[in-house]
Order: C-alpha cells, then sequence, then structure tokens
C-alpha cells in the first residue's frame, strides 16, 4: 500500500474528492467509538502534561501537514478514525505502535474487544465463583458469558492470507457465502456490461475486507439507510453502504466497484482506504463489525471466467473470484 496520491490515475481517470460524509473511517458512529473518542481525550490529556518529551519525540518524526481530524495528533493513534484522510503520518520505523498489526486480530476492532472482554470476564469470573460457593447450577449460567467472549475474540481475528499473484486473477473481497450472481446489462460507473458477485458474511466469518486486484482507488460513495437482515435481497440497496470505484494497475486497467453493506447486527463500516490510494491485490481496506454483506462488480468482457458459483465458501484475497485472459 502507498501513501502517495495522485491527480490522475494510470489509466487517465480523474480521482475524485473523498465523499464528504465519509468523514472518518467509521462514518456511522457507535457507542464503542464514543468510548475509545472519551479515552482518548483522556489520554492526550495525560501525554501533554506528564510526558512532554514523548510529545516532542513524535512530533519531529511525524511527516506530512495538517490532517482533519479534530485534536491535536501527538502519535499514531490519534490518526486511528481519520487514516482514510490525507495530511499526517508516521514511517513504519517511527511508529510504536506498529506491532499491533501483528496480534492477530483486526487493529480497527481492538477497543471492542476490550470493552466487551471487560464486561463478559468479570461476569464469567463471578459466576464461577458462584458456582464454587453456593451452587453449581450457576455453572449454566457461566455458558452465557463464555460463549459470547469466545465470539468476540473470534470475529475480530485477523488470519494471515496466501495472495495469488497470477496476472488477471481476481480474488474475493470478503469471507463467506457466495448469495447472488447477476449479470448487468449496463454499469454507469463500469460503462459497459457488468457482472455482480455478492456475499453474506455471518457472524462467525472473518469481516475484514480486501480489494480484488492491484489497484487505484479513484472514488468513493457512502449512502446511509436501514439495517434490514443481510439475508434480504432488499438489504443490497436500503441498507447503510459504503462503495469505493476501483481501477485495476494491470493494463487494459479495468473498473471495479467495491460495496460494504451494513446488516442487522453489523452497523458499523469501517473503511480506511483514501481516493488516490494505491493497494495491491488482496490488500485490507476495512471490515465490517458482526454479519453484513459485501459486493463486487467487474467488467463482463470476452475472455472472462467467474470461478465461483452459487453457494461457494469464499476467503478473502485467497479465493479466487474470475479470471481475465
Amino acid at each position: 500500500m502507498s501513501n502517495s496520491t495522485s491527480l490522475t490515475t494510470p489509466g487517465g481517470r480523474e480521482i475524485q474528492p473523498h465523499d464528504s460524509q465519509i468523514h472518518c473511517v467509521q462514518p456511522g458512529g457507535g457507542v464503542c467509538m464514543r468510548i475509545e473518542l472519551l479515552w482518548g481525550h483522556l489520554r492526550r490529556v495525560y501525554l501533554k502534561t506528564f510526558r512532554r518529551g514523548y510529545v516532542r519525540r513524535m512530533a519531529a518524526t511525524r511527516q506530512g501537514d495538517h490532517n482533519q481530524c479534530p485534536w491535536d495528533v501527538l502519535d499514531p493513534r490519534d490518526l486511528k478514525f481519520y487514516a482514510n484522510q490525507p495530511g499526517y503520518y508516521w514511517e513504519s520505523e517511527d511508529d510504536p505502535f506498529t506491532g499491533r498489526e501483528n496480534f492477530g486480530f483486526a487493529r480497527a476492532g481492538l477497543a471492542e474487544m476490550i470493552i466487551f472482554s471487560s464486561v463478559l470476564i468479570p461476569m464469567l469470573a463471578l459466576f464461577i465463583y458462584l458456582s464454587q460457593v453456593h451452587s453449581p447450577w450457576w455453572w449454566i449460567a457461566a455458558i452465557v458469558p463464555f460463549l459470547l467472549e469466545t465470539e468476540v475474540v473470534w470475529f475480530f481475528r485477523n488470519p494471515r492470507r496466501v495472495i495469488p499473484t497470477e496476472p488477471g486473477t481476481v480474488v474475493s473481497p470478503a469471507d463467506g457465502k457466495i448469495d447472488l450472481i447477476e449479470e448487468i446489462e449496463h454499469d454507469d460507473v463500469i460503462d459497459g456490461p457488468a457482472i455482480k458477485i455478492a456475499i453474506f458474511l455471518s457472524v462467525f466469518n472473518v469481516h475484514i475486507n480486501r480489494v480484488p486486484v492491484a489497484c487505484t482507488v479513484f472514488a468513493s460513495r457512502y449512502r446511509q439507510g436501514k439495517f434490514l437482515s443481510a439475508l434480504k435481497p432488499e438489504s443490497a440497496w436500503e441498507n447503510e453502504r459504503l462503495e469505493l470505484w476501483l481501477e485495476s494497475t494491470e493494463a487494459p486497467h479495468r473498473v471495479m466497484r467495491v460495496r460494504q453493506i451494513t446488516g442487522q447486527l453489523a452497523r458499523r463500516i469501517v473503511c480506511w482506504a483514501k481516493t488516490g490510494e494505491c493497494f495491491d491485490r488482496g490488500a485490507q481496506f476495512g471490515m465490517i463489525k458482526l454479519g453484513s454483506r459485501t459486493e463486487l462488480i467487474l467488467p463482463r468482457e470476452e475472455g472472462l471466467e467467474i470461478t465461483v458459483k452459487l453457494g461457494d465458501k469464499v476467503q478473502a484475497g485467497t479465493t479466487v473470484f474470475a479470471k481475465y485472459k
């Protein structure tokens, strides 16, 4: 992934300004986000008061100009919710928090893991204690927080993936099950016939989204909406969604669209991609928190081979969706 931006793509398409509604990486907000923002405020007060030397050192290694986030950027943690905006950044060797990417969990979900665990683990411990000193029936109650905590940890996992390197390969943008393959006579963005492939993500799937090809993001679109069950067909156009328009790095620079769509439980779309940003095939660009849908729309042309079918289970970045010859 590159921090560089340009005014046009390699294929000559204009790079549009970021959709103004996508003011941060999680435009839908949420309770956990508000808690994390409050913690960030307290952390910055502490750093300014007691860690002034650290603040000066981080300011000396900070790159770029101002960022649009509404608080002082003291270290990389302050950019978490504004990583999709141009401006400040730190090189990896100057970022003391880079290691968080290697925990095996989605960095965008670490706060939720901590918040939920701070409630569920003490609850589990209490029920176990009560089972020892009162009645063994409390073990039954302990099953509930145990299963919930297990699901929280399982949901935010971020396993490593081996990305196919064969030219012309299109990989899955999400984990889940193929529940729609539809031909489109004319897509306005692609400017021609297209194929839409939709993936349903259950609460048991990995929810990290990945780009299907090496590409440049040249536009973004966000729309607020409902939170219908992702199993309902109408959820595709009625639910909240965020869409990226991508241009393939490989000639002939095909245009593709990838959509993140909320569900009944999944109400938080996260997308840290910036317009003008370049990604390698299979690179992570966002996630959806809890069950949801992801759609990929790609050009339908001679030589295209669709390699998945309805009902197939797929993995983001690993499963080959299609091949262009």
